[in-house]
């Protein structure tokens, strides 16, 4: 999705607040379009907000106890359904709607992929990195744990990341809006990338810099495992 289709998008969305609505009930109540689980000693209701809270003020009196669980708040864009997906993703990943996630990827704990990103196959996005809107980013690549790939949506000119194939961005790494990191190429941890970084390049820094260009000695440090990306168990 380009800039501006992500914005129609957003803008055309109706806002929900998806409610996991934990009831007991002195009679049955109907929910019109929720999913109902239980019975009247326990009843468990998954829909929005504007679809619940009606039901229970009309029959406030048949509401013996009540808890709700609300994990957003008029949004625009829900979460993926990550079985769409033939890649590894942990527990307590975000990975917003509208995002392309290649074959036997892997997505760790608690990185967020915001809507329109694209990650290749074979890329592990590791644990609290965030991936901006609309970032590309390659095959068989590891993006460090807390790195930042910038997003961009708005201005609906501007130009997203874009990282190659077979890149390693080091830790707390930042890569900035419009940059393009080319294949094979290394971010130092704690690096930020606020120019083009070449194919085979080494950048380090604050802002980064250009070090030097990959070799064995590199290629033996940011060797990628094929066992951590294989979804099935040898």
């Amino acid at each position: 999705m380009d800039s501006q289709q992500i914005i129609q998008y957003i803008a055309n969305s109706k806002r929900k607040t998806p409610v996991k609505a934990y009831l007991r009930l002195s009679k049955s109540l109907n929910f019109k379009d929720c999913a109902v689980f239980g019975n009247d000693d326990l009843t468990v209701v998954f829909g929005d907000k504007d679809d619940i809270l009606p039901v229970l003020e009309q029959n406030s009196g048949a509401v013996l106890e009540k808890h709700f669980e609300v994990t957003c708040l008029n949004s625009a864009v829900p979460l993926a359904d990550l079985i769409q997906y033939n890649a590894r993703i942990e527990p307590f990943a975000v990975i917003r709607e509208k995002v392309t996630i290649g074959i036997n990827a892997v997505i760790m704990m608690g990185a967020v992929v915001n809507i329109g990103a694209c990650i290749g196959e074979k890329t592990m996005i590791d644990m609290n990195a965030v991936i901006g809107g609309r970032a590309e980013i390659g095959k068989n690549c590891h993006i460090g744990a807390g790195a930042v790939v910038a997003g961009v949506i708005e201005p609906s000119s501007a130009k997203p990341v874009i990282i190659g194939d077979f890149v390693t961005v080091g830790a707390n790494a930042v890569i900035l809006e419009g940059i393009s990191v080319g294949d094979n190429a290394v971010v130092a941890a704690g690096a930020v990338v606020t120019e083009d970084v070449p194919n085979y390049a080494v950048v380090a820094g604050v802002p980064a810099r250009f070090i030097k260009y990959v070799d064995e000695k590199t290629r033996q440090k940011t060797n990628l495992v094929e066992g951590l990306r294989n979804l099935e168990a040898k």
